[in-house]
């Protein structure tokens, strides 16, 4: 009886020391492209571009993609308040012509052509050009500056004491924050039920508080697929890299919609915490985006 509880302390010991981004998938490769490591600070920011940088670069994106489903927005505007509602009456206005032109035409709502207009470059996911990676995400269209924000990782956040047991069973989805908090990225099984029961819990009304499409082929945030990217190799090196970011109390609500991520347990205060990807270099058309899953954080 003894030695099982001095088993179970070294276990204990061995997890609470487990610092790696992606805590089940590293578990499976930890003897693969040890030379591909990256190390980081706790408690440090590790940040490549400010916090501002990434809020202006979703609201731009956000706000094009609102403003392209005009009929189901005008009604969800009238629940705003005036100020938003004046913020957005004249381009809605103008919007709105546009949209009964483009109805009689028949032109689908395309969020790609929405992501390279406004940030001057489109994604999408493929086969990977890695042997056995299975799905990876390409720039396919226009050219990724340094220091852009390239995609974003979805999915459920935990805090650090929240149960996950479950959800981590064969999931080499979760992603690890600086502080420990967890992202559950995996668009199936009990994952995928989680979120959308999460997502829902919190709508008011009309008003969506987070994005569920991610966990379909079609998301709605041309982003939201950042859990598709693969690990960087001794031959192939990252050319992205996560930043954490939460979203601030000021984010306009209306574009909360778009967002793929949802808070675990509604009591737990504070912002929903994200995860973007951010170019390392210059992306061009065609290349794969690869990142670094060895994150060791000290």
């Amino acid at each position: 009886m003894r030695l099982w509880y001095c088993l179970v302390g070294v276990l204990r010991r061995k997890w609470r020391s487990y610092r790696y981004r992606f805590v089940p998938w590293v578990a499976l490769n930890l003897s693969r492209n040890r030379r591909t490591m990256r190390y980081v600070q706790e408690g440090c920011s590790d940040k490549i571009v400010s916090d501002a940088e990434v809020y202006a670069t979703l609201v731009k994106l956000f706000q094009a993609i609102f403003l392209q489903d005009v009929t189901r927005q005008c009604q969800l505007l009238c629940l705003l308040p005036e100020a938003t509602k004046a913020m957005y009456n004249t381009t809605l206005s103008t919007e709105n012509g546009q949209a009964e032109r483009n109805s009689q035409n028949q032109v689908p709502l395309n969020t790609g052509e929405i992501l390279q207009s406004s940030l001057g470059f489109c994604i999408d996911r493929a086969p990977s050009s890695l042997d056995s990676a299975g799905i990876g995400v390409f720039v396919s269209k226009g050219c990724v500056p340094k220091g852009s924000v390239v995609s974003m990782y979805p999915g459920t956040v935990y805090q650090k004491y929240e149960p996950i047991f479950f959800q981590s069973i064969g999931n080499p989805f979760i992603f690890r924050c600086l502080d420990s908090i967890l992202i559950d990225g995996n668009d199936k099984g009990i994952s995928k039920y989680v979120y959308r029961s999460c997502s829902k819990r919190d709508q008011l009304g009309p008003l969506k508080m987070c994005d569920a499409t991610w966990l379909t082929s079609f998301p709605q945030n041309p982003l939201a697929v950042g859990q598709y990217v693969n690990n960087c190799s001794n031959e192939q090196a990252a050319n992205v890299s996560y930043q954490e970011f939460d979203v601030p109390a000021h984010f306009p609500i209306e574009l909360r919609q778009y967002i793929p991520n949802v808070i675990y347990s509604h009591d737990s205060g504070g912002p929903v915490r994200c995860v973007v990807l951010v170019a390392l270099r210059d992306i061009n058309c065609g290349e794969e985006l690869f990142s670094n899953y060895f994150t060791l954080v000290h």
